[in-house]
This record gives structure tokens, sequence and C-alpha cells, in this order.
């Protein structure tokens, strides 16, 4: 009984939720700012300087940036497309416990185990989710968080099938 209880807490979405929600909480309280260093006897306006005489200016090169890759590259088409059979495996597997009586252990996905077409439904979603949340963070430039979130997709989705397959 409490080797269920324990193995629901730790499945790999779950610790990834709390280590994000964990994360998020942990920066919102690093950005308190004590009133205590904020004095008003201390701050006075600045001196007028005059401005130094005006001398020309060499060009500087630039270090080149790179190019930012486009969204449906090759290597994000892979990840993609392994991220999708993965939640496929995860669907059919998760499906034939459920037909002999097992068990689902997330209770995200637990709520739409009721029939197939829930459970198609979850695991689109969870694919479209991933590709939603790949597509965001590569429009703000965070393009190697990018392919972490379908990296750790494929690492969870991977490893409830190694449960499953387990525990048959």
């Amino acid at each position: 009984m409490i080797n269920k209880r324990l193995g629901s807490i730790l499945r790999p979405r779950t610790v990834f939720v709390l280590a994000v929600l964990l994360g998020r909480c942990l920066l919102g309280a690093a950005q308190d700012v004590s009133l205590a260093l904020l004095q008003p006897g201390e701050m006075q306006p600045a001196a007028f300087t005059p401005a130094p005489r005006a001398t020309s200016v060499q060009p500087v090169a630039l270090p080149e940036t790179p190019i930012p890759h486009r969204f449906w590259d090759r290597e994000n088409s892979i990840l993609f497309a392994t991220s999708a059979a993965f939640s496929a495996a995860d669907f059919v597997v998760t499906r034939d416990n459920l037909r002999s009586g097992g068990q689902e252990l997330n209770p995200v996905t637990r709520l739409f185990s009721g029939s197939t077409p829930g459970l198609a439904m979850n695991f689109a979603g969870e694919t479209a989710g991933v590709l939603g949340v790949s597509y965001l963070l590569h429009k703000t430039g965070h393009h190697k968080m990018e392919r972490m979130v379908s990296m750790l997709n494929i690492g969870s989705s991977a490893a409830a099938v190694t449960f499953d397959l387990a525990h048959r």
C-alpha cells in the first residue's frame, strides 16, 4: 500500500512539477527588498560635472552572434517525433494495464482514464503541450530550454512505459 502511494508521488512528471513549483517559489522569495536598506538621509542628488570634450570614436567589431535556428529544424522534428512516439507507447501500455485491472498512478491522467478516448485525449494534450511550451521558449530565445522540454517529456514517458511494463 505504501509502495503504491510512494510510487504515485515519485513519478517523474510529479517530481518535475514539484521542482518547477519549488524553484518558482524560491525565485519569488529572492526578489524581496529590505526597506531598511533604503535610508532617505543617504540619498543625495549627484553633483553636476561637465562632460569631457568629444573625441573621435573608433568602430568596434562585434563578435558574430549565432543565427537563431528555425523552430521546425531537424533536431526539433526528431525530438517532437520521439516525444509523440513515447506518449503513444505510454497510452497503449496504460490502456492495456487499465483493461487488465491495473490502476493509473498519475492523478491527472487518472481523471481521463475512464474511457479510451479520454485517455487518448490526455496523451494527445500532453504532446500538444510539449509543442506549445517549446514554441513559447523558442520565441523568447531560450533555445536550450526549448529542447529540454521535449527531452524531459521523452524521459518521463519512457520511465512510465518501463514502470508499466515491469508491473504487468
